[in-house]
C-alpha cells in the first residue's frame, strides 16, 4: 500500500467520523439517559429504598448506599445475563437474530421512504410456512432445512409484495395496508391452528406438531445457531444491495426524493414493489428463526398463536435505533437481544420487573428519534444543528 493510498484512507475515515460523530454521540447519550431513567424508576418503585430517602439530609449514606446497591445489583445482573457467560452470549444471539432480520426489513423500507408496519404479519407467514414444511414433509438433512427456509422467506416476500403492488398500482397507503395485513395474518394463523393440517393430533388447544429435526436450524453452541449466521449474512446482503447495486441506488434515490428520481427516469412504482417484496422476505426470515431455531431444550418451539411475539413491532425500534443502516441494525438488534436476555436475569437475581427492560428500550428509541431532546438535556451536543434521523425522513441517497 502506497503512502498516498494510506493518507487517502485516513482522510476518508476522518471525513466519515466528522460527519457521523454526532449521530453516534446522540445514540450513546440516548442509551445512557435511558439507564439513568431506569435507575430512577427502580429506586422509586422499591419501597424500602425510596423510604431511606426520608433520611437523605440526616444520613445520606443510608439513602445513597441502598440506591447504589439496588441499581448496581440490577444492572450487574442485566450485564451478566446478557454477556456474562458463553450460555448468556448464545441466548443474546438467539434473541437478536430475529430482531436483526425484521429490523433489516423495516429499515430497507425506510430507505425507500416507506413505513413498513407489516413486518409482524410477514414474520407470521414466514413462521407458518417454515413450520408447516418442517413438520409435514420428511426430507433428508440439509435439503429439508433449505426447503423450509426458502419457503418461509418466499411467504414473507409474497405478503410484503402484496403491499408493494397495491401501493404501486392503486396508491394505497402502505401504513394502512400493512396494519390490515397484520390482522389478516394473525387471523389466518388462528384459523390454521384449528385445522387438521396444522393442529397436533390428540390436542384441542391451538398448537402444531413439532418440527422434524431435519428442518431445525442446527445449533452451534447452545442457543447460538445457524439462524444468527443467516441474520448477519442478510445484513451484509442488504448493505451490498444499498451501497453497491443499481437497485439499491434506486431505493435510496426514491426514498430521498421520489419526484426527482422519477424525473431521472427511475420507476418509483417498480422500486416500491421491489422494496416491499425484499422487506417482506427479510421479515419472513425473522419468522423462520422462531419456527426452526432451537429453544433451551434444543428443539424448535411448536407453532402457536404467540410464537413470533411482537417481533414486527420491536423491529421498528431496532430500525430506528440503527438509523436504517445494516451495521447499525445489527448492533441495535444485539443491544435489544441483550436487554431481553439480561432482563430475565435481572428479574430473577435482582427482583427487578422484566417490564423495566421494555421501558429502557422505549426510552432509548424516544431519545434517538428526538435528537433535539437529547441536545436540550445535554447542551454540549448543540454545537451544530443535529441531523434529523434518516429513519423518520425517508432514505438518503
Amino acid at each position: 500500500m502506497t503512502t498516498h493510498t494510506r493518507a487517502a484512507g485516513r482522510g476518508a475515515l476522518v471525513e466519515y467520523a466528522s460527519r457521523h460523530w454526532r449521530d453516534w454521540a446522540v445514540t450513546t447519550a440516548a442509551f445512557v439517559l435511558a439507564l439513568v431513567i431506569g435507575a430512577i424508576l427502580m429506586i422509586a418503585a422499591d419501597p424500602q429504598v425510596s423510604a431511606n430517602f426520608a433520611y437523605l439530609f440526616t444520613a445520606p449514606q443510608l439513602a445513597l448506599g441502598s440506591a447504589w446497591a439496588k441499581v448496581s445489583g440490577a444492572y450487574g445482573a442485566l450485564a451478566v445475563g446478557a454477556l456474562g457467560s458463553p450460555q448468556a452470549l448464545a441466548l443474546t444471539s438467539s434473541k437478536a437474530a430475529p430482531l436483526i432480520c425484521a429490523g433489516l426489513g423495516v429499515g430497507l423500507a425506510f430507505r425507500a421512504g416507506l413505513f413498513n408496519i407489516g413486518a409482524q404479519g410477514q414474520a407470521v407467514w414466514g413462521a407458518v410456512t417454515a413450520a408447516w414444511i418442517g413438520f409435514t414433509f420428511e426430507l433428508p438433512y440439509g435439503l429439508h432445512l433449505l426447503v423450509a427456509v426458502v419457503g418461509g422467506v418466499a411467504a414473507g416476500a409474497v405478503w410484503g409484495g402484496i403491499v408493494g403492488w397495491l401501493k404501486a398500482k392503486t396508491g394505497a397507503h402502505e401504513v394502512i395496508v400493512t396494519i390490515m395485513m397484520n390482522y389478516i395474518a394473525s387471523g389466518m394463523l388462528a384459523f390454521l391452528l384449528t385445522t387438521t393440517a396444522f393442529r397436533r393430533p390428540g390436542r384441542e388447544d391451538p398448537i402444531s406438531p413439532e418440527v422434524h429435526a431435519t428442518a431445525a436450524l442446527p445449533s452451534i453452541f447452545g442457543q447460538f445457531h445457524l439462524g444468527f449466521v443467516l441474520a448477519i449474512a442478510a445484513a451484509a446482503a442488504v448493505w451490498w444491495l444499498l451501497e453497491r447495486s443499481t437497485t439499491g441506488f434506486s431505493i435510496r434515490a426514491v426514498g430521498a426524493n421520489p419526484h426527482a428520481a422519477s424525473t431521472a427516469g427511475m420507476s418509483v412504482a417498480t422500486t416500491t414493489a421491489i422494496t416491499m417484496t425484499l422487506a417482506g422476505a427479510l421479515a419472513g426470515l425473522a419468522g423462520i428463526q422462531f419456527a426452526l431455531g432451537p429453544s433451551a431444550n434444543g428443539a424448535p418451539v411448536p407453532l402457536t398463536l404467540g410464537l413470533v411475539g411482537t417481533v414486527g413491532f420491536d423491529a421498528i425500534t431496532v430500525a430506528l435505533l440503527g438509523r436504517s443502516r445494516p451495521v447499525g441494525i445489527v448492533f441495535a438488534g444485539l443491544l435489544f437481544g441483550g436487554l431481553d436476555a439480561g432482563g430475565l436475569a435481572m428479574q430473577s437475581v435482582a427482583q427487578t420487573p422484566l417490564t423495566l427492560t421494555m421501558v429502557l428500550q422505549a426510552v432509548v428509541v424516544l431519545f434517538v428519534a428526538a435528537p433535539a431532546l437529547v441536545a436540550t438535556v445535554l447542551p454540549f451536543l448543540k454545537g451544530r444543528r443535529l441531523k434529523p434521523s434518516a429513519t423518520l425522513t425517508g432514505g438518503q441517497a
